[in-house]
Formats: structure tokens, C-alpha cells, sequence
């Protein structure tokens, strides 16, 4: 059938036809997902471990090894990435893409927990996580002041900005990257450290049994 001619000859269920299409087009339009990269099934798996105050060498000579050496017999691993830095220790386990994500997940947490006696007791619980394409940023802001220090710029950014972006809806998370963070600095003496043969860990693991979190003082709001 010629559908030119019977459209022509027909104009008014042509024209409610293509009406119909159009609205359906742009109902179709707005219910898209829009997102920075397709779904994708990715099977690499992170493990993360934290030693507060460790150096580079200790969390990559009693950890970092010790977790490569262990998900090396993983089956269908492909790569494992190691990044190590003070304190933190990540590795990434690239699995082949037949590997199914969630089994590969599970192995991984498996091995880990197997392991995990053999890992320093300082340590806190690895955390272990799939990598998402979709957990990536989608938006990022560069946000400078002339009139503000690094702390006080640091601090409106945490405290204001970032409430009012995780207000909006569908925002998961927001993070900062660069600024200061409050913290205190504790210097060691290396010397007095080696005559009381004591390692950075276990000055680490005493001050955190003796940090506590007091009110300073009482506030009335509304």
C-alpha cells in the first residue's frame, strides 16, 4: 500500500497520526535517563585499607602485598592496580568482563576476610567497593574568593554551599577537593621513639583511645 496517496486521500488520520507520534516523541524525550557514561557492567573491584598515621612503606610492605598476594589466585583476574600513600592503601582488582560483577564482589570480600588476621590489628576495617561508571562526578565547581583565606573559604564551601547542592534533588553526594581540613599536627621524635620502641601505629591507636568529644557549651536556637 501506498501510504504517501492513502495519507493524501485520507488527510485527517495522517495528521492525528503524526500529532500522536510527536506527543508521544517528546513524552518519550522527557522520561530519558541522562547521564555522563552508559551502564556499563564494569567487573573491578576496590579494597581499600586505612592505617591512621602508617608511612607509604609500612601500609605497602604489611598490607598492600599481602592483599595482592591473596586476590592473585582470584579467578578470572586480569590486573591488579596499587596505589599507596600515607596511611591508605588502594587496590584495584580488574577482573575479566565474562566475570560476573557481583560473584567477583564476593570473592574479593571473601579473600579479604580470609586475610584479614594476617593484617596489622591497627587497621581499620577495609572497605570494599564495585566500581560504579555512574558513581562518578557530573558536575564540578572551581570556587575562589579574594576576600576569603583558605580556611574561611574552606568552611563556607562545607558549610553552606555544599547544603544547598545536596538539597537539590537527586544529588547524592558532594565532596571537596583541595582546602584545609581541621586537624592537629603531632610530631615525632624519632629518636625517643626507637629508645622507647615504639612505632608511629601504636602512638596512633593510644592517641585515638584518648581523644574524646566533649560539648564545649549550650545553645539556644528558634
Amino acid at each position: 500500500m501506498n501510504v504517501s496517496a492513502w495519507s493524501i486521500r485520507n488527510p485527517i488520520p495522517a495528521v492525528l497520526g503524526f500529532v500522536m507520534l510527536t506527543f508521544l516523541g517528546i513524552m518519550a524525550f522527557k522520561a530519558m535517563k541522562i547521564q555522563l557514561f552508559p551502564d556499563i557492567d564494569l567487573p573491578m573491584i576496590t579494597v581499600t585499607a586505612t592505617i591512621p598515621g602508617a608511612s607509604p612503606d609500612q601500609m605497602e610492605v604489611e598490607v598492600a602485598r599481602k592483599i595482592e598476594n591473596a586476590l592473585a589466585s582470584a579467578q578470572g583476574l586480569k590486573h591488579i592496580y596499587t596505589q599507596v600513600k600515607d596511611g591508605t592503601a588502594m587496590i584495584s582488582a580488574e577482573f575479566r568482563l565474562e566475570r560476573d560483577s557481583r560473584e567477583a564482589l564476593e570473592d574479593v570480600r571473601s579473600t579479604v576476610s580470609r586475610i584479614r588476621g594476617d593484617l596489622p590489628r591497627e587497621m581499620l576495617d577495609p572497605t570494599i567497593n564495585k566500581v560504579e561508571l555512574s558513581g562518578k562526578p557530573i558536575l564540578t565547581y572551581t570556587i575562589a574568593s579574594p576576600n576569603m583565606s583558605e580556611e574561611d573559604l574552606s568552611w563556607f564551601v562545607d558549610n553552606n554551599i555544599s547544603k544547598l547542592l545536596l538539597g537539590v534533588k537527586g544529588v547524592g553526594a558532594v565532596n571537596r577537593v583541595g582546602g584545609v581540613t581541621r586537624q592537629v599536627r603531632v610530631e615525632l621524635d624519632p629518636t625517643k621513639m626507637l629508645a622507647l620502641n615504639l612505632t608511629a601505629s601504636e602512638i596512633s591507636s593510644q592517641l585515638k583511645q584518648i581523644q574524646q568529644e566533649a560539648p564545649g557549651g549550650r545553645t539556644d536556637l528558634g
